[in-house]
């Protein structure tokens, strides 16, 4: 019998009795102990309900009032304003703002200037700055409407624009290097086959498994943008999927058999690059940008690529679209001006 490893459950047997206790453990989460035995229907529907819980708030007792502390764990208890955003905006913003509280947390929230902000925001990467800027104006918005702070600090604070173009969107021939180092069965060559045919960022893929297939389709809620997908499964997926066995309920277990976290995933897929010969410009999401290439490169719209990719503005896809229309007419205009070459050469 195949056992089932689940995410953030660990066991605990009695020396006296020998009775098997299991619990939720998830840091900063609330402990919850389950019924049941791992895979049994109790089960499974106390751990769905365990992954839905709210995390405890940071330490409100121990922290000032109306300190930066303070505030922060009252704005991440929050439901309208933090639990209400989507799954990955939460995570984000909750990283940022443990640093924030871990380095300023004993400031008082009300008396902090606009010069005060700027001088964090200019000490990131322009795109960590920006990324800053958001999650502090979300704060501090919260704490006006809350009283805690009579005016936004973030009010009229404004960045550099980035002019960056991105991750390398990957060619034909680096996923072919890729796929011809990487047979169909290697976890390398089925992370490649989620990530291109299903067009989804790396937090979505290293969730996907058998629970999100349903009738040819992967349904999923993207974590980044709470947007529910249903994704069709094309054959070419089909074929990796059938030809790689799996005993967990994700696709790329790590060898312990849990899911992998972002971070580690991308060191691992950096790892699988490397045996492929691939330069260091070819990256997981680096993918996701090739699908939506060769979708536009097929003639599909800026709507239909979006339908498929699960964007939530179409300024980006229309880059692909743009860009695949112009190499089409590039090409016609060519195919024509040969055309008319031929001719005159006949007619002569």
């Amino acid at each position: 019998m195949t056992r089932i490893r689940l995410k953030y459950v660990q066991e605990f047997a009695d020396r006296k009795t020998g009775s098997v206790f299991r619990y939720f453990r998830r840091p900063g989460f609330p402990r919850v102990r389950f019924p049941g035995l791992p895979g049994s229907a109790e089960f499974m529907e106390a751990y769905q309900q365990a992954l839905q819980l709210a995390p405890q708030p940071l330490g409100t007792k121990r922290n000032k009032a109306g300190s930066v502390a303070a505030v922060v764990a009252a704005y991440l208890d929050s439901t309208l304003h933090f639990a209400s955003r989507a799954k990955g905006t939460q995570t984000q913003r909750r990283k940022i703002l443990e640093r924030f509280r871990e380095q300023y947390g004993d400031y008082p929230v009300g008396s902090m200037p606009p010069k005060f902000i700027a001088a964090v925001l200019t000490k990131k990467k322009p795109h960590a700055a920006r990324n800053w800027l958001q999650t502090l104006r979300a704060l501090c918005q919260f704490a006006v409407e809350q009283q805690y702070m009579r005016e936004d600090p973030t009010r009229g604070l404004k960045l550099p624009s980035v002019k960056s173009p991105g991750h390398h969107t990957w060619t034909d021939a680096e996923i072919a290097q890729f796929e011809a180092h990487h047979p169909i069965g290697s976890k390398a060559r089925l992370a490649l086959g989620l990530l291109l045919y299903t067009a989804q960022r790396r937090g979505d893929v290293i969730e996907m498994g058998v629970q999100h297939v349903r009738n040819g389709t992967v349904v999923l809620r993207q974590q980044k943008t709470n947007k529910p997908m249903v994704i069709p499964i094309r054959p070419e997926l089909q074929a990796i999927l059938d030809g790689t066995p799996s005993q967990h309920l994700t696709f790329l277990p790590t060898k312990s058999g849990q899911p992998y976290q972002p971070r580690s995933f991308s060191r691992q897929f950096r790892k699988w690059c490397d045996e492929a010969g691939l330069p260091k410009r070819c990256t997981a999401h680096g993918l996701r940008k090739a699908a939506c290439r060769r979708m536009a490169e097929a003639g599909c719209s800026a709507n239909e690529i979006a339908a498929w990719s699960g964007h939530a503005t179409l300024t980006e896809i229309k880059r692909y679209t743009d860009a695949a229309d112009q190499e089409r007419m590039a090409r016609n205009a060519m195919a024509r001006e040969n055309t008319e070459a031929t001719r005159s050469v006949k007619l002569r």
